[in-house]
């Protein structure tokens, strides 16, 4: 063999790691976005489960506001399913909108309860309520955390992939599409997370 042939092999070698390389590259940055996803539907189902125990505790001094409980049970019961949907394919655009708009939802009716309790001292002196607006808002700072290392994430994965070269061999290796920050449906910043006080 040659010193041409050697170096012409050489370069076709190191083309190959490098195309290797841009490859490899793509999928950990994508498992690292949808792992961030995985944290965001850990925090949020914990989030879900704490909301039915907030609304039995009020049921029993709100006989009067039956339509603002029903509102939060509604609302939480659409974030559920819909993070469902979403656990099922989180690279999709209208799965993370359709997220963020039923957490918005969501936290406007958390809102809404929030008010009809201020008019209740003996409810905001109640034990368990305070224990659950404790666990609520260490709840909402992990949710807080988690998307915020999910928007991180996912902008590390669409920084690299529309980046030069990569941006010429993505598409050929399956990562055609950015991957979608999670915002809510007023476009607001993800930081903006319901406020619980008693």
């Amino acid at each position: 063999m040659g010193a041409t042939q050697i170096a012409i092999l050489a370069i076709v070698v190191l083309f190959a790691i490098f195309i290797i390389s841009i490859y490899n590259t793509l999928v950990a940055l994508k498992n690292r976005y949808l792992s961030a996803f995985a944290q965001i539907e850990v925090q949020l189902k914990r989030r879900y489960d704490l909301i039915p125990n907030l609304v039995e505790t009020a049921k029993a001094y709100l006989k009067h506001e039956r339509e603002t409980l029903e509102l939060v049970v509604k609302a939480r019961n659409q974030a559920a399913q819909t993070l469902e949907r979403t656990r099922v394919d989180p690279s999709s655009p209208s799965n993370i909108q359709a997220l963020g708009s039923a957490e918005y939802t969501l936290s406007g009716a958390l809102g809404k309860l929030n008010v009809v309790i201020e008019a209740y001292p003996e409810l905001k002196a109640n034990e368990n309520m305070m224990r659950l607006h404790e666990e609520i808002a260490t709840t909402e700072n992990r949710v807080a955390f988690a998307r915020q290392a999910f928007n991180d994430a996912v902008m590390s994965y669409n920084t690299y992939r529309q980046s030069f070269p990569q941006n010429l061999l993505a598409s050929s290796f399956g990562h055609a599409k950015d991957a979608v920050l999670l915002e809510f449906q007023d476009g607001a910043a993800i930081q903006n997370t319901p406020k619980v006080s008693f």
